[in-house]
């Protein structure tokens, strides 16, 4: 089976075309913002935690420009920032795409910084479009799966047939990351026994710890579950972990792609990885896609909106009255599993089948929407430090 995608100069085979225009602090994003929408095709980035370097922001922000769904990348700097261009310039060269930048305080100003940005943008756009999809084996795609609001129905119908989904793309030989681990907390044992060596377990077991202290820290009780969780049905962490966890197939665990100050990990070959991430959904999603992922499925008992920047995201509930209510934001109603109509297999195959449209040039709901959600998610240093993390 293969999908139509674009090829990159280092290989990866992207399924959009985005120009990027990215700021790598927020005082440079307004003038980032200006220049995008002016340019077809494009989008503008930022990350929010301030204008010293922070290399896990920078590891993501990096590979975000490197996701083979951007074709080009535009830096738009302010001049004084320590996580400036050069930096992110240095981290794009194995990517071999075009690569840009525009220094504010160097052009003068926004109003002849945006002139010189769109101008060169402009020059990107004639390039981009002069690409054309063609066919490549789905070894070739790596697709991140995601859940926010949970309810009962996650965890016995839209998550497992995700889940089928995901294998089928494994069986392929593509690539299925799977985030989120304070949504593994309790399904510890279930996981570690799909490992793929004891190194690979241990990992696993290291990475839950490690989130439910930082929980405890918190002071947040580690087998919390939000209101909607609670009012969806769902019993106890348990319970939504191993519902969570369906998402991600059946397939042997392959490894634990870290994501910290020291680096981040993209999957070595094909197969399921877990991510050390977060549990924010927007920041778990562009951490995946920072980590390769082309694509996104999206589960949603409750019912979610968001899309992203550079990767389209199909959303799947399996609760038929929230697909009812939803319809204009889910791609897939899986609630047929729960009313007895489609079996999980069925609805897996459909899912399955979509991400393969999607992938190469059919339209999610999100993304004909114009949802372009995006944020950089990162560790506090000195709490980690005190737990003995780092």
């Amino acid at each position: 089976m293969e999908f139509y995608g674009y090829e990159r100069p280092d290989g990866s085979v992207g399924v959009r075309n985005h120009l990027l225009v990215l700021a790598p602090i927020d005082c440079s994003f307004e003038p980032a913002k200006r220049i995008a929408h002016q340019v077809e095709g494009a989008v503008a980035v930022t990350q929010h935690h301030g204008c010293g370097l922070d290399w896990m922001v920078a590891h993501n922000l990096i590979g975000i420009a490197s996701n083979p769904n951007v074709a080009a990348v535009l830096i738009v700097g302010l001049g004084c920032e320590t996580l400036n261009a050069d930096i992110i310039e240095e981290g794009l060269k194995p990517t071999g795409k075009r690569v840009e930048r525009v220094i504010i305080q160097e052009e003068g100003g926004t109003i002849r910084a945006i002139e010189r940005g769109v101008r060169l943008l402009r020059e990107m756009a004639e390039e981009v479009s002069e690409q054309r999809r063609e066919p490549f084996p789905l070894s070739r795609l790596t697709l991140a799966v995601e859940c926010g609001g949970s309810d009962a129905t996650s965890g016995i119908a839209a998550n497992p047939a995700v889940g089928v989904a995901a294998d089928l793309l494994i069986e392929e030989g593509g690539a299925v990351i799977i985030s989120e681990p304070q949504e593994m907390i309790g399904a510890e044992n279930y996981l570690c026994k799909r490992a793929v060596n004891r190194e690979v377990a241990e990992a696993i077991r290291e990475m839950i710890q490690k989130q439910v202290r930082r929980l405890e820290a918190m002071g947040v009780e580690s087998r919390y579950m939000s209101r909607g969780n609670i009012e969806g049905g769902l019993t106890t962490i348990e319970e939504k972990s191993l519902g969570a966890v369906r998402k991600g197939g059946t397939k042997t665990i392959m490894g634990v792609l870290r994501n910290d100050w020291s680096g981040l990990d993209k999957p070595k070959g094909g197969g399921l990885w877990l991510q050390d991430g977060t549990g924010w959904d927007i920041g778990s999603v562009t951490h995946m896609v920072a980590a390769g992922a082309q694509i996104v499925v999206f589960t949603t008992g409750r019912g979610s909106t968001v899309g992203h920047a550079i990767a389209p995201v199909i959303k799947v509930t399996g609760n038929p009255e929230t697909y009812r209510r939803m319809g204009d934001n889910i791609d897939i109603n899986a609630g047929t599993i729960i009313e007895g109509v489609e079996s999980i297999r069925e609805v897996g195959e459909r899912i399955f089948n979509l991400v393969i449209q999607v992938a190469s040039g059919r339209k999610t709901k999100a993304e004909l929407l114009g949802y372009r959600e995006f944020a950089i998610f990162k560790r506090d240093r000195a709490a980690e430090r005190l737990l003995g993390f780092c």
